[in-house]
């Protein structure tokens, strides 16, 4: 019989492309996940999560939160940042150094250094949510990138165009998966498909989304 040496070993990072100015970095957060999810536990007990509203008055599957210097929002005024929460008034929590310091150097691996974010989004994902195809066009300065974070439940990331018509590409992420995009992918649409039922041994029926952007 003959022994397998690697069996134990964890999975090893590797980077994978997906256009010009995008990158998947596979279990590029995998050994930091278990930190990540107690820190989004602290940050959720002050700044609990909720289900937004779009200006258009529909209700988001999606449950969202914030910590940084400014936070995501939406209702019936419109998508913003602002440095309150508008649930208790003060300031959202601020962001860990684990987040900073992770998405500084996704950034870096992807090809986009000195990232500095002031606004990480919260997401929660339940089975049957989802997100809809969109851009993410509120921050002022479109040359600094988006990093996304995925922990707990797989989900399949679509990624698509300029315009929300065009067909998106469908990508599994797993619990540890890094996507960074920037550049000439900085405005493509993109967004999840419906969330499928299951269970994951660090975030149990979920799926923790973390995005790091430069608002401002």
């Amino acid at each position: 019989m003959t022994l397998d040496l690697f069996a134990d070993l964890p999975p090893q990072p590797f980077h994978e492309p997906i256009t010009e100015g995008a990158m998947l970095l596979r279990v590029f957060a995998a050994q930091e996940a278990p930190a990540l999810v107690r820190a989004i536990e602290t940050i959720l007990a002050a700044a609990p999560l909720r289900h937004m509203q779009t200006p258009g008055g529909f209700r988001m599957s999606v449950a969202m939160s914030n910590c940084g210097r400014y936070g995501w929002v939406t209702d019936r005024r419109g998508y913003r940042y602002q440095a309150e929460d508008p649930l208790s008034g003060q300031a959202w929590p601020p962001m860990p150094a684990l987040f900073t310091a992770l998405a500084a150097r996704a950034a870096q691996a992807a090809g986009f250094a000195g990232f500095d974010p002031d606004a990480c989004l919260i997401n929660r994902y339940e089975p049957g949510a989802r997100m809809s195809l969109h851009q993410d066009k509120d921050e002022l300065d479109m040359s600094q990138p988006i990093v996304s974070v995925s922990l707990g439940l797989p989900a399949t990331f679509l990624f698509g165009g300029m315009e929300r018509a065009d067909k998106p590409r469908r990508m599994r992420l797993e619990s540890g998966d890094v996507v960074v995009w920037g550049g000439p992918a900085r405005l493509l649409f993109h967004g999840v498909d419906t969330l499928p039922e299951g269970e994951h041994r660090l975030t149990g029926r979920c799926r923790y989304n973390l995005t790091f952007r430069r608002a401002r």
